[in-house]
């Protein structure tokens, strides 16, 4: 059910829930986006399997070392009410909370597991991967933080450096190097020529690097707007991210992260997306699905003029 603002009515709040993740912060976000959709009151369970207990996740047990289920352990009684797992590596201890904990815990897990559908009462997996099932759910982008709610308050209330940016206001969300986009030389080449037409719109530039910039990909964003009204995190202080997101008129964010294109897609503004050379069928999938809603569009190699199109936000917790 949802209230008249389109977030989820807080049916469950109060319920005890246990999210279950390794230390990517990623993976976690997904699952306290859901948490926080449900209203519960959740406990961050960080789990790192070693040796070949990591290697045989998510298929392996839980090492006997880690005494699960026994007092005093980091799983044990009272089982909560819901648990939450999401990452390979959460995969055993969510089985193993399957068998001590019976039906008293409902059990959700976030992404494919590789494990069958009997590992959780519910599956959720973007709707790019191929797992279909009775209790599998889907959904276009990945779950978030970022309701409708939350975007509103903090429209309502940015921050004087980036509200005396001149409009158009545009977010650089930057992601980098994966498996899937090993960014070449052509690509850093195309991503510069672009970055220095966008500098020539007379826009306010909002830019952020993540954990996974790599030093090329910034030194080239900075540099190409370096006579650009903009204001940049540094990694120092809080963190603007969120700010950046709700605040701009018209975002571009790199293709490398599903996390950041599904959290821009929140905003209903125009999304660019730069997406690099890449080998992931699943990643074109899920770029080309979004272009198909009507969220993004690929981000031209010259920007002559910033385009405005509407969409309905995506928001994949609910």
């Amino acid at each position: 059910m949802q209230d008249d603002s389109g977030d989820m009515a807080p049916e469950m709040a109060g319920l005890r829930a246990w999210i279950i993740s390794d230390d990517k912060r990623g993976n976690q976000v997904q699952a306290l986006g859901v948490a926080d959709a449900l209203g519960l009151a959740h406990e961050l369970k960080i789990v790192a399997p070693r040796g070949l207990h990591k290697v045989l996740a998510p298929w392996g047990g839980v090492a006997p070392g880690e005494r699960f289920g026994q007092a005093g352990a980091q799983f044990a009684l009272p089982w909560p009410d819901v648990a939450i797992a999401v990452g390979r590596a959460s995969i055993p201890y969510i089985r193993a909370l399957g068998r001590h904990a019976g039906s008293a815990t409902f059990r959700i897990i976030l992404l494919d597991p590789k494990t069958g559908p009997g590992s959780a009462d519910v599956i959720w997996v973007p709707q790019h991967d191929r797992r279909r099932g009775d209790n599998v759910i889907t959904t276009l982008t990945a779950p978030h933080s970022f309701t409708s709610k939350r975007i509103a308050k903090l429209r309502a209330n940015i921050p004087a450096d980036i509200a005396a940016l001149p409009r158009p206001r545009i977010a650089l969300i930057l992601g980098g190097r994966t498996k899937a986009y090993p960014y070449s030389d052509k690509d850093h080449a195309r991503f510069e020529t672009t970055m220095r037409s966008i500098a020539g719109q007379g826009a306010g530039l909002m830019i952020t690097p993540s954990r996974r910039t790599h030093e090329d990909l910034l030194r080239i964003a900075l540099e190409a707007t370096a006579d650009c009204p903009r204001v940049v995190y540094d990694g120092t202080g809080p963190n603007p991210y969120a700010d950046f997101l709700c605040a701009a008129d018209a975002l571009v964010v790199t293709a490398d992260s599903v996390n950041m294109c599904g959290e821009a897609v929140a905003t209903g503004r125009p999304v660019y997306v730069f997406e690099p050379s890449g080998r992931s069928a699943k990643f074109k999938r899920f770029h080309q699905a979004l272009r198909d809603y009507g969220a993004t569009r690929a981000l031209p190699d010259q920007m002559r003029e910033l385009a405005n199109w509407q969409y309905e936000p995506l928001d994949s917790s609910a």
